[in-house]
């Protein structure tokens, strides 16, 4: 099924393309001609063994999964099988921006048959590592297991309401630390930890949709209300807990921790080695815990017996936040101990601790990002990991650890992201660059740490000739010297045409957010380069606070979001205005979310000299204030604590400073940034006596995801830039 969705999304950027390439209508059907090559080239390779859309997203942004998270989320998707049974779902109903209910469905691979789990739909169903038992959630927000040789269902918990969410997650912890599923079967799969949100306290934010099922006007309005802890506002209360499966018992383990304190993940350790004459051990259960203003992580581990917990590692900072995610990278060994990865010596990198916390050993000394953890072979005791060895690419390597020596397996410059077999035999290198489409070629060990190609799996060789045969240019990199001496990366896409005689337009297009990155060596084909078929010079810059380049780098713009950001990009646009194929009187900006934050604030903050004569700002934040907790906090710690560097990250206090033709677009049913952040910016824009344009979309999220709204809006922002430009 996901290989169709594949297919769909590059037919869909290819007619996309096509729709955009000129008025020759023989140009266009050619063009259809070979979408058609291409999407039958892409059926041929269905039974890859990895799920592709998951490699495509990792792909095509600067983080890529580890092969546990990928596992981890083949089997909640129902790619995965364990021992003979694996999920399929139907129906999907979605909740959040991952989360779904939907009809699942227990597959006997063997048997070829198939039995629905629940009559009501589920949540996060998860097969236990003996395939015994399936795990799930109900709409009710209580944890369900299926005994799968008896065909019975038995409630875990029954003490879940609206606020009250046992095992998965509320809104904050799947928006912000990207997880739908906050429990784990233990090795043994005779316990169960999970975790337990009570959101009772969280003040609730409303908002109106106008339109039915059927895309009819409602007469009256109707009201939607989500518990949204904003920036200083009461957060979820967390508890850790373990379900014992054959006493039907729950414990609480006792964390040492703060009521608004996070428990954003939870797994266990492995499990020991059985001692003839002893009962046999459980494994730990392990906790990563965050306090509120995540400049202290501390991961504990448990008995799930005695409920006794303690810190194996704690990291904190009085200067930066510490960064949770990099514990999906870490390694339990056989043998306890423990490869960690942390930014603490400046960089990301890997280092071996013993299974009573001590680190024991640097694993990677080199100055250079670990950007995912693959995993480590026990046999042959070797860490496979990726890293950046530019800030653009990505390279994988293996370290023989038990030899001390790094090997680079991967070369061709460019993304690569592994996926390894389960015994370490075989891998996928799922490769891309600015001039190569996703290409996934299968490699096989053939001893003394040596691989060799066995062949290649998808080379999308039909896909690049289409994208050559457009005529379209692909990105280029350069670098940018600010006024203050940093170097910034960047890329640019020349207009359709192109003639370095001619000055052109330029469109920059930006995010700028914290440890975020959008100049990398990706076959990206997006909305970019629409815009150069259209004639616009296209650039993005990734500037100070953005990711891949250590963490001084990273913790630039810690406490003062969007200050340095604008400086970067008013710094970027005055080195264009220099090149002699840019009209600097033909300048925009655009962005989206935090793109469109620091739209605004690049615009509020340019003087009166217009370096952009226009901006776009889709679905901004204008005030840190106004949003949650968890994202914010971490980049600027409570409003109580930081009131100055809430002040001057505010925009609704710079409105009065605003240079430039504002189009200011937003979805009406945003219910990450809500359209309050809008609202309460045309006032202070009206107050300031501002002329300004804008474009709201009707009961639309985020991502403004309805086809004829993206569409409008995509028309929409060329209409504009033509007027303004």
């Amino acid at each position: 099924m996901k290989i169709i969705f594949a297919l769909l999304a590059y037919v869909h950027f290819l007619l996309y393309l096509c729709a955009f390439l000129g008025e020759n209508i023989m140009n266009k059907m050619r063009f259809l001609i070979i979408v058609f090559v291409s999407a039958v080239s892409m059926l041929t390779y269905a039974d890859c063994a990895i799920d592709m859309m998951h490699v495509l997203q990792g792909g095509y942004d600067a983080r890529v999964m580890t092969s546990s998270e990928m596992d981890d989320a083949m089997r909640r998707d129902g790619d995965e099988v364990i021992g003979r049974y694996k999920l399929e779902w139907e129906n999907k109903q979605p909740l959040f921006r991952h989360s779904f209910l939907a009809d699942c469905y227990l597959v006997d691979t063997q048997k070829n048959t198939r039995i629905k789990l629940s009559e009501q739909p589920v949540r996060d169903a998860v097969i236990s590592p003996n395939g015994k038992y399936v795990v799930y959630a109900k709409a009710d927000n209580n944890l369900y297991v299926y005994k799968v040789d008896f065909k019975t269902e038995v409630a875990i918990t029954n003490d879940a309401n609206s606020d009250i969410f046992n095992g998965i997650s509320d809104w904050l912890y799947e928006e912000e630390f990207g997880v739908t599923g906050l429990f784990a079967f233990s090795p043994d799969s005779k316990m169960l930890a999970f975790v337990r949100l009570d959101e009772t306290d969280v003040p609730t934010f409303e908002w109106q949709t106008y339109l039915d099922e059927r895309q009819e006007a409602r007469l009256y309005p109707e009201l939607h209300s989500l518990r949204y802890p904003k920036a200083g506002e009461k957060n979820a209360k967390a508890s850790l807990c373990v379900y014992d499966l054959y006493y039907k018992t729950i414990r609480t383990i006792e964390l040492p921790i703060k009521v608004e304190d996070y428990i954003p993940r939870v797994r266990w350790t492995q499990q020991p080695a059985a001692v003839k004459g002893k009962e046999p051990e459980p494994a730990s259960v392990v906790a990563l815990t965050l306090n509120r203003d995540q400049t202290k992580m501390a991961v504990y581990v448990a008995n799930p017996k005695s409920t006794v917990a303690h810190p194996f590692y704690i990291e904190e900072s009085k200067y930066h936040y510490v960064d949770y995610d990099l514990f999906n990278q870490w390694q339990w060994l056989s043998d306890g101990r423990v490869i960690v990865v942390s930014e603490k010596g400046g960089y990301t990198q890997a280092y071996l601790y013993s299974s009573q916390g001590m680190e024991q050993k640097l694993l990677t000394p080199e100055q250079r990002d670990v950007t995912a953890v693959y995993g480590y072979d026990e046999k042959a005791q070797v860490l496979y990991y990726q890293a950046a060895v530019t800030p653009m690419t990505r390279q994988a390597f293996a370290l023989n650890m038990r030899k001390g020596i790094t090997t680079q397996l991967t070369q061709r410059e460019g993304m690569h992201a592994l996926h390894f077999s389960k015994d370490w035999k075989q891998y996928i290198d799922c490769y891309q660059s600015l001039s190569q489409p996703n290409q996934y070629t299968l490699y096989k060990a053939v001893g003394n740490g040596q691989w060799a190609e066995d062949r290649v799996l998808m080379d999308n060789d039909s896909v690049l000739q289409a994208w050559n045969a457009s005529g379209l240019p692909n990105k280029e990199f350069f670098t940018i010297t600010t006024e203050r001496g940093d170097v910034l990366n960047a890329w640019q896409i020349k207009p359709l045409g192109f003639d370095a005689t001619k000055r052109y337009p330029v469109v920059m297009m930006q995010y700028s957010g914290p440890a975020s990155q959008r100049v990398t060596d990706t076959w990206r084909k997006r909305f970019g380069h629409y815009l150069a078929a259209q004639g616009y010079l296209v650039v993005c810059v990734d500037g100070r606070g953005t990711n891949a380049r250590g963490r001084e780098w990273r913790n630039a713009t810690y406490m003062e979001l969007g200050v340095k950001e604008a400086e970067d990009q008013i710094s970027a646009a005055k080195y264009l205005k220099t090149l002699p194929y840019v009209d600097g009187d033909r300048m925009a900006l655009c962005g989206w979310s935090y793109g469109g934050y620091q739209t605004l604030m690049c615009m509020s903050k340019q003087g009166n000299t217009a370096i952009w004569q226009c901006g776009i700002a889709i679905a901004p934040v204008t005030s840190w204030r106004l949003y949650d907790s968890a994202y914010t906090e971490r980049y600027m710690r409570r409003p109580q604590v930081n009131s100055s560097g809430y002040e001057k990250a505010d925009v609704m206090n710079l409105a009065k400073d605003l240079t430039g033709t504002l189009l200011l677009v937003h979805g009406l049913a945003d219910d990450n940034v809500h359209a309050q952040h809008s609202w309460l910016y045309v006032d202070a824009l009206v107050q300031a006596g501002k002329q300004f344009e804008m474009q709201m979309y009707v009961d639309d999220n985020h991502s403004i995801r309805k086809p004829a709204n993206k569409e409008h809006l995509h028309k929409r922002i060329l209409l504009f830039l033509e007027k303004n430009l």
